[in-house]
C-alpha cells in the first residue's frame, strides 16, 4: 500500500471528529476502528498457520499513538511469521495473569453473567464464604483440605443449602482452570452433598410462640450487634407475612400510613400482581419509628453503606440472624451463641411463622393464605374474586397485638 494511503495522525483525528464509523486502514493489516458505540481502537488482521484469517484488537487510540500501533503491529506480524499465532498468545499471557482464586473467580464471572438470570447470588456466595478462606491462595497451593474447611465452616453456621451451593460453585469453578490449563485437578472433585449439606428438604421451620419471645428478647438485649432497624424488619415479617425482598425494597411512596394500607406494586409483587396490605395500629407505630429512622430516605429501610445499594442488602437479616446463634460468615473467630439451644431459623421461616400464627388464632385457611398473597387453588381461585381485605385486617390486627406483646 503507498505511504499517501496510510493514516496520518491528523486523518485519524479529523475521522474522529466527523464520527465516521467503520475500519479505516493503514497498511500491513493493521486497521483503525471507530465503532458504532465504544471507544476507537486498533485492529490487525492477519492470515494464521492455518491459513484461517483473523482479527485480533491490538489496543484502544487513548492508550496507542498511531506510531506505537504500527510497532504493536509489526511485533505481532512478526510472531505470526515465526509460526506462534498472536491471539492465542495473548489468550495465553492474559491466562497467565490468573495466579490467585480471586483471580480465577474474576475471570469466571463474566461467564456467569452471560448464562445465569441472577449471577449476583454466586457472587455473594463467593464473597462472604468461599473467599475469605482461599480467595488470597495461590493455583498451586490449593488442595481438597481447603475446600472441606469452607464445607465445614459453612455446614457449622447451620446454613446447609448454601454448604451444597457452595460446594458446586467450587467445582465449576474450578473446572473452568482446567479448561484453562491453570491446573491439573479439580481440588472439589471428590466432595459430594453428603459431605456438604446433603439432601435438601422442603423447609417447614416455624418459631414457636416461645421462641419467637426469646428471639425478640435476645435481639432487644442485644441492639450493638442486632440493629433496631433488623429489630424492626422481624416484627414487619411476622405480622404482615410479606416476602423479604418485598419489605426490604419498599418504598414510603407505597404506604399510605393515613389510611392504614401498604399498595405493593405488581412491578414489586411476587405474583405480579398488585396487592393492598391492610397496617394494623401497631404496625403503624412500627411504620412511624421507622419513618423517623429513615431521615430523608425514599426507603423504609435505607441501607447504612456508603457505596452499597440504596436499600437494605437481600442477606442482611439473615446474617444478623445467624450472628445471634454464634455463626458469622467469614469470621475466623466466632461471635457467642446467644440463643442457646434453639434451632437456627432464616428470615423466610418468619413469613411460615405468621402463617402458623394465624391459624393458631383461628384465622380461615382462604384468609391466612391471602394475608400471605399466595393465590387461592382450585375452583375457589377461579370463581371467589373476592380479596377479603376487610377479614385480612381483623386477623393481621389481632396478630400484631399479639407479637407486640412479646416486645415488653
Amino acid at each position: 500500500m503507498s505511504k499517501s494511503k496510510q493514516l496520518t495522525v491528523k486523518s485519524i483525528q479529523s475521522k474522529i471528529a466527523n464520527g465516521d464509523v467503520g475500519k479505516h486502514p493503514d497498511g500491513d493489516g493493521l486497521y483503525f476502528v471507530i465503532p458504532k458505540s465504544g471507544a476507537p481502537y486498533w485492529m490487525l488482521r492477519y492470515t494464521a498457520a492455518n491459513k484461517k484469517r483473523k482479527e485480533m484488537t491490538i489496543g484502544k487510540y487513548a492508550d496507542l499513538s498511531l506510531q506505537e500501533a504500527r510497532y504493536e503491529a509489526a511485533t505481532k506480524k512478526r510472531l505470526n511469521r515465526e509460526g506462534l499465532d498472536p491471539l492465542l498468545a495473548k489468550k495465553r499471557a492474559e491466562q497467565e495473569s490468573i495466579k490467585t482464586v480471586d483471580d480465577l473467580f474474576n475471570d469466571w464471572y463474566p461467564t456467569l453473567e452471560s448464562r445465569l438470570k441472577h449471577p449476583e447470588i454466586p457472587k455473594r456466595i463467593y464473597s462472604k464464604d468461599i473467599a475469605p478462606l482461599i480467595g488470597e491462595f495461590k493455583l498451586d497451593q490449593l488442595t481438597a483440605r481447603d475446600i472441606r474447611s469452607i464445607i465445614e465452616n459453612i455446614k457449622n453456621s447451620g446454613r446447609m443449602a448454601i454448604a451444597n451451593d457452595a460446594l458446586g460453585y467450587c467445582k465449576q469453578l474450578f473446572n473452568h482452570a482446567i479448561k484453562l490449563d491453570l491446573m491439573p485437578l479439580n481440588p472439589a472433585s471428590a466432595f459430594t452433598f453428603k459431605d456438604a449439606g446433603g439432601l435438601e428438604k422442603s423447609r417447614d421451620r416455624a418459631l414457636s410462640e416461645d421462641e419467637l419471645n426469646q428471639f425478640l428478647k435476645v435481639a432487644s438485649e442485644n441492639s450493638k450487634s442486632f440493629s433496631r432497624d433488623n429489630y424492626l424488619a422481624c416484627l414487619l415479617l411476622v405480622t404482615l407475612g410479606v416476602r423479604k425482598s418485598e419489605l426490604c425494597e419498599a418504598k414510603w411512596e407505597e404506604f399510605d400510613l393515613e389510611g392504614s394500607i401498604w399498595r405493593l406494586p405488581a412491578t414489586r409483587s411476587k405474583t405480579k400482581v398488585g396487592f393492598d396490605i391492610p397496617l394494623s395500629p401497631v404496625v403503624i407505630e412500627w411504620l412511624q419509628e421507622l419513618k423517623v429512622r429513615a431521615i430523608d430516605s425514599d426507603y423504609v429501610f435505607p441501607s447504612r453503606r456508603a457505596g452499597s445499594k440504596p436499600h437494605m442488602g437481600s442477606d442482611t437479616l439473615n446474617r444478623a440472624i445467624s450472628k445471634l446463634f454464634g455463626h458469622e460468615a467469614g469470621k475466623k473467630k466466632q461471635p457467642p451463641n446467644l440463643m442457646g439451644d434453639m434451632e437456627h431459623f432464616a428470615v423466610h421461616d418468619l413469613r411460615r411463622t405468621c402463617r402458623t400464627m394465624l391459624a393458631q388464632q383461628g384465622t380461615p385457611g382462604h384468609v391466612a393464605e391471602r394475608c400471605l398473597n399466595h393465590k387461592l387453588k382450585g375452583v375457589e381461585a377461579i370463581y371467589n374474586k373476592h380479596d377479603y381485605f376487610d377479614e385480612r385486617r381483623v386477623a393481621l390486627t389481632s396478630l400484631a397485638e399479639k407479637v407486640q406483646s412479646f416486645c415488653n
